[in-house]
């Protein structure tokens, strides 16, 4: 019964990512950031090392959060089926008992 909790809170999250990830103001403040962060990297000087490398790390922080994003609700996908997959074993399991 553990595992069916635990597939019903990683289904539960990963719905929940996805509304995320197709949220408007979401997608557009990713968007936003990396093209700020693109633009001001682009825009450093040839001798500013250190502020091209900190605009790299913060355009793939941006980047790192989505893939977790999509990694999330993946895994409730994954979790969802699992679930529809135990229910459907579970009901035939029924359906033999009764014959």
């Amino acid at each position: 019964m553990t595992d069916e909790i635990k597939l019903q809170k990683d289904a539960v999250k990963g719905a929940r990512a996805k509304e995320l990830l197709e949220h408007e103001l979401l997608a557009e403040a990713f968007a936003s950031l990396e093209a700020a962060y693109t633009q001001a990297w682009r825009l450093t000087t040839i001798d500013d090392v250190a502020g091209r490398e900190k605009l790299f790390l913060a355009i793939n922080v941006v980047g790192k959060v989505r893939d977790h994003l999509t990694s999330i609700m993946n895994n409730g996908t994954l979790a969802a089926t699992e679930l529809r997959q135990l229910a459907e074993t579970a009901e035939r399991a029924r359906r033999w008992d009764q014959v």
